[in-house]
């Protein structure tokens, strides 16, 4: 017995094997002035993406904005009783309280919110730069990273589409159809844009008066498809061995962690159950799982994501949050680093550059981050080749660029209770009732949607200004007289 250590009765005395072991969580602040930052961060980014990233003049950014509050993080069933911030913006912007500057020279918007509760007026900031979208300041005035100008591989641009982007339209498109698009315009008066396609050509397309073929417009959560779609490419390209392999986050190293249960099977199905607490103004605290913070706070995307504590078992609770997707974020930017390859040029040269989509631009966050759960950008033709893509069971102009069975993995739901399945979502519940049950769309917040018809062979992208209303039943129609039409 005289040469052993000490058991110790209460703490595991294993030396730590990686930095310090898990993570320190984040709290999520929910107090009325950080709801008010968060509030102008995001009126900032708006007015950065409309007019620097999709080239809206200010008028028309003034028409398109609406006021937006941020909201306090729900729990798994529904949003806690918390403090509501929207009718105190209402009245800032009825009485000239809150401020919109734009700088055209330095592609910045700064936003600023004047309440005589909280001292100073609170101000928010945020930029544009090519290639990286707009990026959220918040407070600070410029990003912790340079944004170099990025070189796209624009190659095939005068070839015909979906590999270039040479369209020549049908010469004659029958009159159910231009009907059905007319009152679908008519009645959804954001909409930017419809592609109707098949892997072979556009078939029709029609833009409003705001709307044109090469105006990149935002499709926030559209974007998800792009980061699944990236997972499947490093799958087939054997960087991972399977889509059911413990998520590699970087600050998920410590296999003691509870972390290295969730899978990248979990995080693109929304079941890895992370959250955080929400502290209050009162000093409580709940449970939140967060859905927009990562477009309203100047923070480091892939930090706070990776630092969300695991609230329910992993895989057992679908509950549709961002958080995982930056998750994979991380795990994307960590994949591509270790293989000494540059970020931001590897992120597009891997998808959007060889489907030829060069209107195609992540928002980065400040620190250089390529969001993965949203916010992304690209023009209605250029969604339409995702679908194709997908049309074509993921071979591309010949070229397999995904596993095979990864379009059935992605675009078939598994989990009992939601129509989500691997950032894709589906029809099972019948959401567009004249459509098969099998169809499958990327979507975004706002109605932007990119479907997926295999059976019929083709892909339709809509496009839509941001809190403006989409007639979804004369979407629906339109889809059904697209299939009835050309399939």
């Amino acid at each position: 017995m005289s040469g052993r250590l000490p058991v110790e009765p209460i703490f595991d005395q294993t030396p730590h094997l990686f930095d310090d072991g898990p993570p320190d969580p984040v709290v999520y602040d929910a107090s009325a002035r950080a709801l008010r930052q968060r509030t102008v961060n995001f009126a900032a980014k708006r007015y950065a993406d409309m007019m620097f990233v999709g080239g809206l003049d200010r008028a028309t950014a003034d028409r398109h904005f609406r006021p937006r509050a941020a909201l306090v993080p729900g729990g798994l069933s529904g949003r806690p009783a918390g403090l509501n911030v929207q009718d105190a913006l209402t009245l800032a912007v009825r009485d000239g309280r809150f401020a919109v500057h734009t700088d055209a020279a330095d592609r910045r918007a700064t936003v600023t919110w004047t309440d005589s509760g909280f001292g100073d007026p609170i101000t928010g900031q945020a930029i544009a730069r090519a290639g990286y979208g707009g990026i959220v300041l918040g407070q600070q005035t410029a990003p912790r990273f340079e944004p170099r100008r990025l070189s796209r591989d624009t190659s095939a641009a005068a070839k015909p589409w979906p590999v270039g982007g040479a369209v020549e339209p049908l010469a004659s498109v029958p009159s159910a159809m231009t009907a059905a698009l007319d009152a679908f315009m008519a009645s959804s008066s954001g909409v930017y844009g419809v592609v109707i396609g098949t892997p072979d050509r556009v078939l029709v397309e029609r833009y409003s008066a705001f709307g044109t073929p090469d105006r990149a417009t935002p499709s926030w959560s559209m974007t998800k498809a792009i980061t699944c779609t990236l997972v499947g490419r490093m799958i087939h390209e054997g960087w991972f061995h399977s889509i059911h392999d413990p998520a590699p986050a970087p600050l998920w190293r410590d296999p003691r962690d509870i972390h290295r249960l969730i899978t990248l099977d979990h995080l693109v199905r929304m079941r890895a159950g992370i959250g955080f607490p929400v502290r209050h103004g009162d000093g409580s605290v709940t449970l939140g799982f967060e859905n927009s913070a990562v477009y309203q706070d100047g923070v480091d995307a892939f930090d706070m994501a990776q630092r969300m504590i695991v609230a329910t078992l992993p895989g057992s609770v679908f509950r549709y949050v961002n958080s995982g997707m930056n998750v994979l974020g991380a795990v994307i930017r960590s994949q591509i680093e270790k293989r000494g390859l540059p970020y931001h040029r590897t992120v597009y040269e891997m998808l959007a550059d060889r489907l030829g989509m060069s209107s195609y631009q992540h928002s980065a966050d400040i620190a250089g981050n390529f969001i993965g759960s949203g916010a992304g950008f690209a023009t209605a033709r250029d969604y339409a080749k995702l679908g194709v893509l997908y049309v074509n069971d993921g071979v591309w102009n010949g070229e397999r660029l995904l596993p095979p069975g990864w379009v059935d993995y992605a675009t078939t739901s598994t989990h009992t209770g939601t129509s989500y399945a691997a950032c894709f979502r589906t029809n099972i519940d019948h959401r567009f009732p004249s459509l098969p049950v099998e169809t499958a769309w990327a979507a975004g917040a706002s109605d932007n949607r990119v479907f997926i018809l295999r059976r019929h062979r083709l892909s339709v992208a809509v496009t839509n200004e941001t809190d403006h209303p989409m007639d979804l039943a004369a979407l629906d129609r339109m889809i059904a007289i697209a299939i009835d039409s050309f399939a």
